[in-house]
């Protein structure tokens, strides 16, 4: 899946290549980190950021295997398991503000509404096309850095590819009121809102807010229909 940009022909071609791999390797980091085997740390009561995905990674997969026959008829079933189950702990208002930046400030309360949707069900499809191809993945752990009373921690590990260098992948996760949630992914030292922020803000700039909300939003309706 890819999110469309239309405009001139070649930084369309651009555009469209950069947000689709940014997709791949942020739903790959996603999926990666729900597989941690990192000690456990606690705070406040809370399930720890490990606890966390653990839990939602062996609920994720078991459902997978459980409805894999409905899965096969209907791939809208993978994409209603994926938002029921993970995307609860990933805070999309605040990956969006930090994506849009200074646009998410000059957005009006509807745009903001809308673009958080549609990148919400962005990544819920990009998460859908990638599962299978990484949930295989050998992946080392490094020590997690964090004191006992931390409400910010960063998980880090590398992930060894068939016939490449290991991926250094690391996901930033803070405590809200409902527990941990992430905000970031850095894909070998490079965060991946922050590639997602240049790359819309082009589009802004060509096309304005709503521009890039009708991309997106294409771009699912696309997908909604193979």
């Amino acid at each position: 899946m890819t999110v469309l940009v239309s405009g001139a022909a070649a930084r369309s071609g651009n555009d469209h290549g950069r947000l689709w791999w940014h997709s791949r390797r942020l739903i790959a980091g996603l999926l990666l980190a729900a597989c941690s085997l990192l000690p456990l740390l606690t705070f406040a009561g809370y399930p720890s950021p490990v606890e966390l995905v653990k839990d939602t990674t062996s609920r994720l997969l078991a459902a997978l295997k459980e409805q894999k026959s409905d899965i096969d008829r209907d791939e809208g079933r993978l994409y209603t398991l994926i938002s029921d189950i993970a995307l609860p702990h990933f805070d999309f208002d605040r990956m969006s503000i930090w994506t849009l930046g200074p646009y998410w400030r000059s957005a009006t309360p509807e745009q903001r509404e809308r673009f958080v949707a549609e990148f919400r069900q962005l990544l819920v499809r990009t998460y859908g096309h990638t599962l299978m191809d990484y949930r295989e993945s050998k992946i080392r752990y490094l020590p997690l850095l964090a004191s006992p009373d931390a409400q910010r921690v960063t998980v880090r590990c590398e992930v060894e590819q068939d016939g490449g260098n290991p991926v250094q992948l690391a996901y930033a996760m803070y405590l809200t009121a409902d527990g941990w949630k992430v905000y970031d992914v850095m894909v070998e030292g490079v965060s991946l809102v922050t590639n997602y922020r240049s790359s819309f803000a082009a589009i802004i700039h060509q096309q304005g807010m709503d521009g890039l909300i009708q991309q997106l939003a294409d771009k699912n309706r696309e997908s909604d229909h193979g």
